[in-house]
């Protein structure tokens, strides 16, 4: 698949500081730019760099390989509650946009009824947020689906993602190929990380975040990464699942 972005990493644009100015709908530029430029380069080079990126990983495996183990009774009941319901495959599987703007296939429990991609686009002037498609009350989940979305259990199946390298446990969430397509450069710093399954707004309101807000949160994270941030982002995860605060 062909990467969103240029062909060059998203650190080499931002190492060349390239401008912002033609896309005025950002409220983050100047001096945040400058700092998130200077930061990502700093974070990916050099022996600390390397650090942090390998205890990254062997973070992921492990918690992901574990997770997937004690929560397979689990996905086997949900499985089997969204087969019983409707008709359609168990996995749902999606193209998402990774780091440095590379498409990949991130997979979720099937959480709405088959044709709900098709009828995306007839329900795309309702949305409640933007920058992304989002409803409170979408009608194409069904009842299952609110269930799994509620306790956050369609989003098991992205441990195989973590597992195979595309995504992390933390990091800001993967967008839409359409989304991307809509961002300032400034807003595709997102993508200068791999995209996780928990980050900093998913444990600070979610979806009841406006996405301005969602995108800063993520930069902050992006321009600061840490192994000591990355365990207690996971921490947090656990009771902001529990409350279910913005999920729908």
């Amino acid at each position: 698949m062909a990467s969103l972005l240029p062909a060059r990493t998203l650190a080499d644009c931002l190492a060349d500081g390239a401008p912002s100015a033609r896309f005025p709908q950002s409220g983050i530029a100047g001096a945040t730019l400058r700092r998130l430029r200077s930061r990502v380069l700093r974070a990916t080079s050099g022996r600390a760099g390397l650090g942090y990126a390998v205890a990254k990983r062997t973070l992921d495996i492990v918690v992901a390989g574990a997770a997937l183990a004690f929560a397979a009774p689990v996905l086997a009941l949900a499985a089997a509650a969204i087969k019983l319901e409707s008709k359609g495959p168990v996995l749902f599987r999606q193209t998402r946009i990774g780091k440095d703007g590379q498409p990949f296939t991130m997979w979720k429990l099937r959480s709405m009824y088959a044709d709900a991609e098709a009828r995306k686009a007839a329900l795309a002037a309702t949305s409640e947020r933007t920058g992304a498609f989002k409803l409170k009350h979408d009608p194409r989940i069904t009842r299952v689906g609110r269930l799994i979305r509620k306790a956050s259990l369609d989003e098991i199946p992205q441990l195989f993602n973590v597992l195979d390298g595309t995504m992390s446990l933390v990091g800001p969430r993967p967008p839409l190929p359409d989304e991307v397509a809509a961002y300032s450069f400034v807003e595709r710093g997102r993508l200068a990380v791999k995209p996780g399954i928990t980050c900093t707004w998913q444990v600070s309101g979610r979806a009841d975040l406006a996405f301005d807000r969602q995108v800063e949160l993520d930069l902050a994270y992006v321009q600061r990464p840490s192994l000591l941030t990355d365990l207690g982002l996971l921490c947090r995860t656990v009771p902001a699942v529990l409350t279910a605060r913005g999920a729908y």
